[in-house]
């Protein structure tokens, strides 16, 4: 009897592992995605916004959750044809402020007495709650010299009629990522709840709170007393060539009407942003860097004695570049997160001696936040095989606890390996580490094509995450082994494997990447070498274009978004600090440098198969560079394809696009699969 019962109790679990797939891009569009989520005070409840997409609609729609924090009781708290987003709970925990059809709404924890805040024709967004509770700081694009937002409503209703659409250009910076800039600045405004009176605390500034580029996810904040508050601002005349991010302070005591004047407090000319106030109020703690026109350099934490005006570097001699800070309950520590390898991981250092501690190296996580005993710190958390879900981590104990589960029924019928790791020697002999996935019902007694992955950047890394547009599971999905080296460039090394990039793209970390490539090779029999396969977005389709001219290890490649042509991508493109920091200059003054590292002057080469991918509203990366490519391919007798996007840019946005991108991928890669005859 005993054995007809083990055996029953058996039968449904062998039932359930049978049902498990490998992951489709479908499954992928109907996940939810974790956006923003706020803590409440007393830490007994997380509000947070997640997106859901229909590929129908070929859009999405964000809602707003609720959820006790020991992960039960999850609700709806918002949730209509609109997007509400940005949930955000008063000081006294209640009511949350949210964003709805771009105003700022209250509403009670119960979802109860909604109040519609702001009413403005530019609408409103990134919502920070005063201490006191009686104000929000929030941001909107506004025309500088408009007063008032009659003046911004009637600016943009004559722009809509009028048939004229040509733009005057007197400046570069004309147009970032995917839009045309325009005439319009972002600025940082405060709303009094009492009357709703809104007051734009940056009034005639033609530049923006936060900055245009290279901000951080916290660029202005409250004193503890709420008199004042810190922001984050670039006031260079030539943004296209600036990094220099500036924190100022506002005084926020004026109560006649009149304007508030603003004080820098950073002393840099790198990147300055994120600042964040000391409960204490003693402090103001931001991050830094040093060099001026690297947007990669490392990130320090500089503490800013509010009183004295002193300045200290308390991470100088901490290797990683610190971000996303949180201050300790007592004001005597930061927590921070730092890129750690294949991870983010959390950290925190003592303001009294320096002593940094990593806490928790296997993370991925973001948005940290602090309960207010100071005890437990709330984050997102990811890793290949689970999309962002809300974790705690226990300071006393260690614990690790997930909180939310929103995609559990979609995961629980996919057959995901974890990421594996392996190190090669580099160029000079340096470690370079490579994740390794296997594909889903891995057999270790088979072959398996391989698909080396190149990321972009190039100052990024591949990481244990869940990638909702180069997703590792989905490549290896269709049967490949996935190989994605972080070579040299890849941030999370320490800063000199970071900088040894620059100046050198098609030179050591061409090396790194072909040296992980054939250790592989050699040291995994489960690869087939007669079939392996290559593709890269931005950088990593700039590595694509220079693999094409100078090796035939491949089948087939995939270069999306890539660079081909350094000196007509440098006129193109628009954060011009870019090329001239990994070139040394620009082409007139660097010629040799932007001709020794292009792809396009090694072209006739070429041999490999390649699928080109580029979307037409790409502005880092101009659609002239895979015209130039694809033209030269073609023009060569390559078998060559251009996917084509009109409607997209730098990154496949839309549901139904993202179906094509994949499905055209593994199609290219199927066609070149080499089939030994039997």
């Amino acid at each position: 009897m005993k054995k007809v019962v083990i055996l029953l109790s058996v039968i449904p679990f062998l039932l359930f592992a049978q049902t498990k797939r490998a992951i489709t891009v479908e499954d992928l569009w109907s996940m939810k995605r974790i956006e923003t989520f706020n803590l409440s005070p007393d830490g007994s409840l997380i509000a947070f916004a997640a997106t859901s997409y229909s590929m129908e609609a070929n859009k999405g729609n964000t809602d707003i959750y609720l959820v006790n924090s020991d992960g039960s009781s999850l609700r709806q708290f918002k949730a209509s044809a609109v997007n509400e987003k940005e949930p955000v709970f008063s000081p006294d925990g209640k009511k949350i402020a949210f964003i709805r059809d771009s105003q700022i709404w209250t509403a009670n924890i119960d979802g109860s007495e909604e109040l519609q805040i702001t009413n403005l024709s530019t609408g409103a967004s990134g919502i920070e709650w005063s201490p006191a509770g009686d104000k929000i700081l929030f941001v909107s694009s506004v025309y500088p010299d408009c007063k008032n937002d009659d003046c911004n409503k009637q600016k943009d209703e004559a722009a809509e009629k009028s048939v004229v659409k040509a733009k005057l250009f007197t400046e570069l910076m004309y147009r970032h990522w995917n839009e045309w800039r325009g005439d319009k600045r972002s600025h940082l405004f405060v709303v009094n709840l009492a009357d709703k009176k809104v007051t734009d605390l940056n009034s005639g500034s033609f530049s923006d709170v936060p900055p245009l580029a290279l901000g951080s996810s916290n660029d202005y904040s409250f004193s503890p007393d709420g008199k004042e508050a810190a922001f984050t601002q670039n006031l260079s005349k030539e943004l296209a060539v600036s990094t220099n991010n500036d924190v100022f302070m506002v005084d926020l005591k004026n109560t006649d009407g009149s304007l508030p004047g603003s004080k820098k407090i950073s002393a840099g000319t790198g990147n300055d942003n994120q600042p964040v106030y000391s409960p204490d109020g003693k402090y103001i703690a931001y991050s830094s860097m040093k060099r001026a026109g690297y947007e990669s350099d490392k990130s320090d934490i500089i503490l800013y004695d509010r009183k004295t005006g002193e300045q200290k570097n308390i991470t100088g001699s901490f290797n990683l570049s610190a971000s996303e800070l949180l201050w300790s309950a007592q004001s005597d520590a930061i927590y921070f997160t730092a890129e750690n390898e294949i991870y983010k991981s959390l950290f925190r250092i003592e303001i009294s001696s320096g002593k940094v501690t990593e806490l928790k190296k296997e993370l991925n996580c973001s948005a940290i936040s602090l309960s207010a005993d100071g005890k437990i710190i709330y984050f997102k958390n990811q890793r290949t095989t689970l999309p962002h879900e809300i974790f705690s981590y226990n300071l006393n104990s260690g614990k690790l606890n997930q909180i939310t589960a929103v995609n559990r029924s979609i995961l629980a019928n996919l057959e995901m390996n974890p990421v594996e790791t392996f190190w090669s020697e580099g160029a000079g002999g340096t470690p370079v580490q490579s994740i390794l996935v296997k594909p889903p019902f891995f057999d270790e007694n088979k072959k398996y094509p391989m698909i080396f992955l190149i990321h972009g950047g190039p100052q990024g890394h591949w990481t244990d995450d869940f990638h909702y547009r180069w997703n590792i599971q989905m490549f290896a999905s269709e049967g490949y082994v996935v190989v994605a080296p972080n070579p040299r460039g890849s941030t999370g090394y320490g800063q000199k494997f970071t900088d040894e990039i620059s100046g050198d793209w098609g030179g050591k970390p061409y090396t790194d990447l072909m040296n992980a490539y054939d250790y592989a090779l050699k040291n995994f029999s489960f690869i087939d070498p007669s079939n392996t396969f290559a593709a890269g977005a931005s950088y990593g389709g700039y590595m694509i274009n220079w693999i094409e001219g100078h090796t035939d290890r491949f089948n087939a490649l995939v270069s999306h978004a890539g660079v081909f042509n350094l000196e007509s991508e440098y006129g193109t493109t628009e954060e011009l600090w870019f090329p001239e920091w990994e070139n040394g200059g620009t082409p007139w003054e660097k010629r040799e440098m932007y001709e020794k590292w292009s792809p396009h002057r090694y072209i006739q080469n070429a041999k490999t198969p390649m699928l080109v991918i580029h979307g037409a509203n790409d502005f880092r990366v101009p659609e002239e560079q895979a015209f130039q490519l694809f033209t030269s391919l073609q023009r060569l007798g390559v078998e060559s394809s251009f996917l084509y996007f009109p409607d997209e840019f730098h990154f496949i946005t839309k549901p139904q696009n993202a179906v094509l991108w994949w499905n055209t991928i593994f199609e290219w890669f199927r066609k070149h699969l080499y089939m030994e005859k039997k």
